[in-house]
C-alpha cells in the first residue's frame, strides 16, 4: 500500500486516536476533546493561506490530512471534515467581516464550524428544495437585516459549547426573484435551538444533531454569499473532496490491516489487496488534481464518479480485512475490524449519498445522450 509522504498527524494525536477510537465511535464522553486536539495539532490550518493564519499549501493537503485522521478514527475525521469545510466556506466568501470575526477561533479549534449545507448541495443538484426561509426585515442603516426560519435534521460538529453553522435560505417572498443566500448562524443567536445528539449506531462523538432557527434576526455581516447557486458550484469540489478524504483514510487502514495478518491469511487475498491499493492511489491522485486545477467546478460528474469509486474501494477493502481477520474480529477489544465495518457502512449514506449521486449521473448521461 502506498500513502502520501505528507503525514500531518502528530505521534501524540495518533496515539490518542488509536487508544480511544472505539470509545469515540460508540460513546459521547470524548466528543468535547476531539476538536481541541485536532486544533492543537494544527490540522485546521493546512491548506489555508499563511496571511490568514494557516500553514499554506493547497486544499489537496487538507484532503490528505483528513485521510490521515480517518486511518485512526472515522468519527474524528468526520468532525475534521465539518470544521475544515466550514473554514473553506469562509475562505471562499467575499465577506471579510466573517473571517475577521471567526477564522482565528476556527483554526485553533476553539469554535466549531458546522457545514449545514447538505440540503443546499442536494438543492444544487435538483434533488430537494431548500428547507430554510429568509425574509427581509428592514433596510435601515448600513446593513440589511433578515429574519430566518427553518430546520435541518442532521448537522455534524454542532459542538454544544460553541458553534457556528452554515445554512442556505430561500427567500420567503414570492415577489423576490433574488437567488437563495447562505448565512452563518452562531449558536447563541436568539431563536437558535440545537437538539440532543442523534442516536447514531456509530460515529457517536461527532456532535451530530438537528438545528432549528425560529425568528432568528441576522444582518448582512453574517451572510456568506448572496448568490448560493453560483457559490455552491464553486465550493462543492472542496466539500466533496474533503469528504472523500474520509474514504481514502479508511480504505488505507483496512488494507494496512490486511498486510499485518499472517502470511498464510494474507496470501489468499494479496492480489486483490494489491489491485485495490493501486486503484486507491489512482483515485486519490485524480481527486487531488481535479480539486487543485478546478476542473470539478465545471465537470462535477467526474467528481461524483470518484466519490462512488472510493466508496466501492472502502467496501472491498473492509471485506478483505474481515476475511483475513476471521473470528478475532468478533472478539471485543481484539481488533478494530468491527469498528471499521461500522465506519464503512456510513460511507455510502453521507450526503450526498451514493444513491443520490448515481441518480444524478444517470440524469447527466441521459442528457448527454439526448
Amino acid at each position: 500500500m502506498t500513502t502520501s509522504a505528507l503525514r500531518p498527524v502528530t505521534n501524540e494525536l495518533e496515539a490518542w486516536l488509536d487508544t480511544h477510537a472505539e470509545a469515540i465511535d460508540t460513546g459521547q464522553e470524548l466528543a468535547s476533546e476531539i476538536l481541541p486536539r485536532l486544533g492543537r495539532a494544527g490540522l485546521f490550518r493546512i491548506g489555508v493561506p499563511t496571511d490568514l493564519g494557516g500553514t499554506g499549501g493547497v486544499i489537496g493537503d487538507a484532503v490528505e490530512a483528513v485521510a490521515n485522521v480517518a486511518e485512526h478514527s472515522l468519527a474524528a475525521a468526520f468532525v475534521f471534515w465539518g470544521q475544515r469545510t466550514f473554514i473553506e466556506y469562509l475562505l471562499q466568501s467575499s465577506n471579510e467581516t466573517l473571517r475577521a470575526r471567526w477564522l482565528d477561533r476556527l483554526l485553533s479549534g476553539e469554535l466549531a464550524g458546522a457545514t449545514g449545507l447538505s440540503n443546499a448541495m442536494k438543492y444544487l443538484s435538483n434533488i430537494e428544495p431548500l428547507q430554510m426561509k429568509a425574509r427581509l426585515l428592514d433596510q435601515a442603516g448600513k446593513h440589511d437585516r433578515w429574519t430566518l426560519d427553518g430546520s435541518l435534521p442532521w448537522i455534524t460538529n454542532l459542538r454544544p459549547a460553541a458553534f457556528v453553522a452554515a445554512a442556505a435560505f430561500d427567500h420567503a417572498s414570492e415577489d423576490d426573484n433574488a437567488p437563495p443566500s447562505i448565512f452563518a448562524i452562531p449558536h447563541d443567536a436568539p431563536g437558535v435551538t440545537r437538539s440532543e445528539d442523534l442516536d447514531l449506531i456509530a460515529l457517536r462523538s461527532s456532535n451530530t444533531a438537528a438545528l432549528r432557527v425560529e425568528g432568528v434576526v441576522l444582518d448582512d455581516t453574517f451572510r456568506i454569499t448572496a448568490d448560493a447557486p453560483a457559490w455552491l458550484a464553486r465550493v462543492r469540489p472542496g466539500f466533496l473532496g474533503l469528504q472523500c478524504g474520509m474514504s481514502i483514510g479508511l480504505a488505507r487502514r483496512c488494507l494496512a490491516a490486511v498486510s499485518e495478518t499472517s502470511a498464510v491469511s494474507r496470501a489468499a487475498v494479496e492480489d486483490e489487496a494489491a489491485q485495490l491499493a493501486r486503484e486507491l492511489d489512482d483515485l486519490t491522485h485524480r481527486l487531488k488534481e481535479g480539486v487543485r486545477n478546478g476542473t470539478f467546478v465545471s465537470a462535477p460528474a467526474a467528481l461524483f464518479d470518484i466519490r462512488i469509486a472510493l466508496a466501492a474501494v472502502v467496501e472491498a477493502a473492509v471485506g478483505l480485512e474481515v476475511q483475513v481477520t476471521g473470528g478475532r474480529g468478533y472478539l471485543r477489544g481484539q481488533t478494530g475490524t468491527a469498528r471499521r465495518m461500522r465506519e464503512a457502512a456510513f460511507v455510502p449514506i453521507v450526503t450526498p449519498s451514493l444513491v443520490q449521486l448515481k441518480n444524478q449521473l444517470a440524469l447527466h448521461r441521459k442528457a448527454q445522450a439526448a
